[in-house]
């Protein structure tokens, strides 16, 4: 029970220390009242948004509580109601930290660009510890009760259910806006981005919120209780071999992450270094090198056979960052793929969106490499078990990586206010230095959200596999054929449906803002005010409208196919979904960052600059990317994880 209360306290230091930098954020005054006018409409249509977005979800979380008491017990019922609850309070947490600290952040930025980014920081880190801890407490609470980890994988899928539809509608809601600000602005009218004179700009900054804030909240979060969960069920059979701890060690190695963590945001906090990039990769190193020996002695004095285990947690770390390096290195302005794709612009949209392709199929490689050397070495050690604990591993500094995430959106949202509210060019500037660090923060936090989701779907297939008492996946049986070629096929559909939704959305979106351009006297002169409220409903709208058709689509087909066709054909839907997710997830995910980051790079007068043929291919490159990145990309990490916790939850009526 030690180290259960050890994750109690963790969780404990880690919400009171989210709600201290919560309270510290909204005491720093906003001394611009346009500034504070236009962060209250940016804040408004994010929550309206996230209100409107759970008033649709919890139909389906009612509908599933009901089948779960009836069919498989009320424990599982009354787990995933409390999974499903703090997936959406972390995403409120993120979203109103994200919505106070871009107004604090681009006033700090003011000063300096090192006072922006602590701003900024502590803005994220308020969802950063606020998932991490409200992950750590809701197994350790739900284990507390029920003493079963099989129950607690209610709480996953009710985690799975909620990240899905933050991940999806916030994702169409974001790129929507997004495109249609850029399309309209950018290209048509011929003014700067996030000038106030544009209709769509207001929906676009609300956007950054719920795609990349809410969204990533709670897609991060899933992936997390996940690995846990999925970890501490095959602990379970690993008494025998490594002690009675190795049940909770995957949720004591979580809580020693967690504090590591605030060691990191220390280091952050009271650095001295001048470049953005530098200081945040001090602190996530900072956190991956304390929690490696905090994880060293846990391991040492509980568990039996601490070497391997060890081995396996640092397998699953040294991977995460590996994974996230080499997003870096190919999204990156800093490095030569793509500045490649910068200069390939210069020929125009065709060039570049070929190259951008190009960039991305290639990228996947190295991430299967190390996936697949993970899986080996982790294997080897100490079995399946070792496998769950590298998903744990990969995932156990995530406070601090998903910190340096949601810092992302804070800058973009601030280098929106600056230049809506005019506050000059010098600020301008910084706040786009600190957007084109967060550009790549985000990256990295992509490349760690998908390695974990592989590890983690796959120990799923295996607790799916043990429950249905399937042996093995024979390849020459007919069944499992199919299955694997329906698999293989759904993160296709799944990307074809969302990435359809954006077009539809932006279009509504695009028409709105030339509408107001062609009928508002005076709007492109400055001297008459768009009707930002009106694009930001019209995108709200159709956000909500058209993520409930790949909501209903990733539940109902597991169920499907595991009820007509059999357990054989579902193990394989598994095998297919895993494989073609995680490959167009990575090529997906930095596709879209390169594409952002090249455009950036010829904004920084480079190929021409802003303006120039080169820059209006890379904006159109950019667009391209903006659904890759932000929404279809990032939802098939929750695709391959929620299919197969439908299919643990439905495999013992199978």
């Amino acid at each position: 029970m030690v180290l259960l209360y050890f994750a109690l306290v963790s969780a404990s230091l880690g919400i009171l220390f989210s709600l201290i930098l919560f309270y510290k954020i909204k005491r720093q005054p906003i001394l611009s009242e346009k500034v504070k006018e236009i962060a209250k409409l940016i804040k408004e249509g994010s929550l309206t948004f996230l209100r409107k977005e759970y008033q649709i979800v919890i139909w389906f979380v009612l509908v599933i509580f009901v089948l779960l008491s009836c069919f498989i017990n009320w424990q599982t019922a009354v787990s995933f109601l409390l999974g499903a609850f703090f997936s959406a309070l972390a995403g409120q947490i993120g979203m109103r930290a994200a919505t106070n600290g871009n107004s604090r952040t681009v006033m700090a930025t003011k000063h300096s660009i090192g006072q922006g980014l602590k701003v900024a920081f502590a803005s994220g880190s308020v969802m950063g510890f606020g998932v991490v801890s409200l992950g750590v407490l809701g197994i350790s609470l739900l284990y507390f009760i029920f003493k079963d980890v099989q129950i607690i994988y209610g709480f996953g899928l009710g985690a799975s259910l909620i990240a899905l539809f933050a991940r999806v509608g916030g994702g169409i809601y974001t790129k929507a806006a997004d495109i249609g600000a850029d399309l309209v602005g950018k290209v048509e009218q011929g003014i700067p981005e996030d000038d106030s004179r544009n209709p769509a700009v207001i929906a676009d900054n609300v956007g950054d919120n719920v795609g990349d804030v809410a969204g990533m909240g709670s897609d991060l979060f899933e992936s997390y209780v996940n690995s846990i969960i999925s970890a501490m069920l095959l602990g379970a059979g690993a008494i025998i071999l490594f002690g009675r701890f190795s049940i909770i060690l995957p949720l004591a190695l979580a809580a020693v992450g967690n504090i590591a963590s605030l060691f990191g945001y220390l280091v952050i906090r009271l650095s001295k270094q001048k470049k953005p990039q530098a200081i945040l990769n001090r602190g996530i190193f900072v956190s991956a090198g304390i929690t490696l020996i905090g994880s060293g002695l846990l391991i040492y004095y509980f568990i039996e056979h601490p070497f391997k285990i060890f081995i396996a947690l640092l397998t699953g770390l040294v991977a995460g960052v590996l994974i996230g390096l080499i997003t870096e290195y190919y999204t990156s302005a800093n490095y030569q793929p793509t500045k490649r794709l910068a200069k390939s612009s210069q020929t125009g949209a065709a060039t570049n969106l070929i190259s951008g392709l190009s960039l991305g199929m290639a990228s996947t490689v190295l991430p299967v490499l190390i996936i697949c050397g993970t899986i080996a070495l982790a294997h080897y050690l100490v079995g399946l078990y070792g496998i769950a604990l590298a998903a744990v591993g990969m995932l156990s500094t995530l406070a601090i990586t998903l910190a340096t995430d949601s810092f992302g959106p804070v800058v973009d949202n601030a280098a929106g206010l600056a230049e809506m509210a005019e506050l000059g060019p010098e600020v301008r500037q910084r706040c786009e230095q600190l957007d084109s660090v967060g550009n790549t923060t985000a990256a990295i936090g992509k490349g760690f959200a998908v390695g974990s989701a592989v590890l983690t779907a796959l120990i799923l297939l295996v607790n799916y596999a043990q429950i249905v008492h399937l042996q093995v996946l024979d390849l020459l049986q007919i069944k499992v054929i199919i299955g694997l070629f329906i698999g293989g096929c759904l993160p296709f559909i799944f990307s074809s449906v969302t990435m359809s939704a954006v077009g539809k959305s932006a279009f509504s979106v695009i028409k709105e803002a030339r509408r107001q351009f062609k009928e508002i006297v005076g709007l492109k002169e400055g001297n008459a005010k768009p009707n930002s409220q009106q694009c930001v409903a019209l995108v709200t709208k159709s956000a909500l409208k058209e993520m409930v058709i790949p909501g209903i689509l990733i539940i109902f087909i597991p169920l499907v196919v595991g009820f007509l066709i059999g357990k054989e054909a579902l193990g394989g839907l598994l095998v297919g979904a895993i494989i073609t997710g995680f490959l167009l997830a990575v090529m997906m995910a930095n596709s879209g960052g390169a594409w952002d980051n090249a455009k950036k790079y010829i904004e920084a007068d480079h190929f021409g600059g802003k303006g120039s043929l080169s820059h209006q291919a890379a904006v159109v490159g950019d667009t391209v990317g903006d659904p890759f990145k932000d929404t279809s990309g990032p939802s098939l990490n929750i695709l391959i994880k929620l299919i197969a916790i439908v299919s643990l939850i439905i495999a013992p009526l199978l």
